[in-house]
């Protein structure tokens, strides 16, 4: 079966007088699925972004998005995504209804009215509908702005940093859209600081780093390349180095101590290894135990990680 990409980028390159920004990021954002871009600030996260948005000419490489060519049909990519930036673009001495009305003629939707008020109630902002934007809070104006980039149903949504700074009860009403809009076929392209945001939601990751995609994957593959996290709690300090041998011997890691805690911690990439087991090993050793527990990896753990562990990066490549 091929896959069919709503997002499909080949090596763009963009430079800010000194600064490479984007050093050949290949993309590949399949249709119909959430593509989490996650990396640290600096990384070239919302570069791509005003770059597949048309709002910046690359400098090098090439792209399509929606079926068009991102430089030669630049008009055509405009008419099928929406935008939802990092700040509220909503003009603030309108309501939120007359915003979404004025956004629905400009984009020539039939039936204005009705758009809007459908887009209200699906954001909670029935209420406020006719109180000036401005008069919102912070999560409020987000909802209407993330309400006004869909106001003609986009084939792909660009989403940058979106519930940044908002409240658990807006965040997860935008989560809920996003399920949404993905479950009707829209393809959404997320960039986000909330890693059990993406988490949640993508279905793929992309780890920008420099300017460069560095690894892609699903969350749990991803995770996969961090191993699992193994703790142990000895009873007294003189026993940590017995406890660390055991804990070399199954992991084949180098263990971590925590001397406040009497703590021994490792990382583990064998899935055989069971807390039943690790139990019996540390028994066998005659390592008294306070408690011990192995630990899934979190996105947290690979974005520290693949960001920073060369050796992660080159398996992770």
């Amino acid at each position: 079966m091929t896959t069919t990409y709503a997002v499909l980028s080949e090596g763009l390159e963009k430079r800010f007088g000194a600064v490479q920004a984007l050093r050949g990021l290949d993309l590949a954002v399949a249709s119909g699925t959430v593509c989490g871009v996650l990396g640290p600030n600096g990384a070239g996260k919302t570069t791509a972004v005003r770059l597949l948005t048309t709002l910046l000419r690359p400098d090098a490489g090439s792209a399509r998005v929606a079926g068009h060519d991102l430089v030669r049909e630049a008009a055509a990519v405009r008419t099928k995504i929406g935008v939802t930036g990092q700040y509220a673009s909503v003009d603030g001495d309108l309501t939120g209804r007359q915003n979404l009305r004025l956004f629905a003629r400009l984009h020539r939707v039939r039936g204005p009215a009705g758009r809007a008020g459908e887009l209200l109630d699906r954001f909670g902002l029935t209420e406020a509908a006719d109180r000036p934007a401005a008069t919102y809070s912070g999560g409020m104006r987000r909802r209407l702005d993330l309400a006004a980039s869909l106001i003609r149903r986009p084939e792909v949504l660009f989403l940058d940093e979106p519930t940044t700074g908002l409240d658990p009860a807006s965040r997860n009403l935008i989560h809920s859209a996003v399920r949404d809009l993905t479950a009707d076929g829209t393809t959404v392209l997320l960039t986000t600081q909330y890693l059990e945001e993406a988490d949640q939601l993508a279905d793929d990751i992309a780890l920008v780093d420099r300017g460069r995609v560095a690894h892609r994957g699903s969350p749990a593959a991803l995770k996969a390349l961090i191993g699992t996290h193994v703790e142990v709690v000895v009873v007294g300090a003189e026993v940590m180095a017995k406890a660390a041998g055991v804990l070399d011997h199954l992991t084949g890691a180098r263990p971590t101590f925590d001397h406040e805690r009497n703590a021994v911690g490792a990382v583990t990439r064998d899935s055989t290894l069971t807390l039943p087991r690790l139990v019996r090993e540390l028994d066998a050793a005659g390592v008294p135990l306070l408690d011990a527990s192995l630990r899934p990896p979190t996105l947290d753990d690979v974005f520290l990680r693949l960001t920073d562990d060369q050796d992660l990066k080159e398996a992770a490549a």
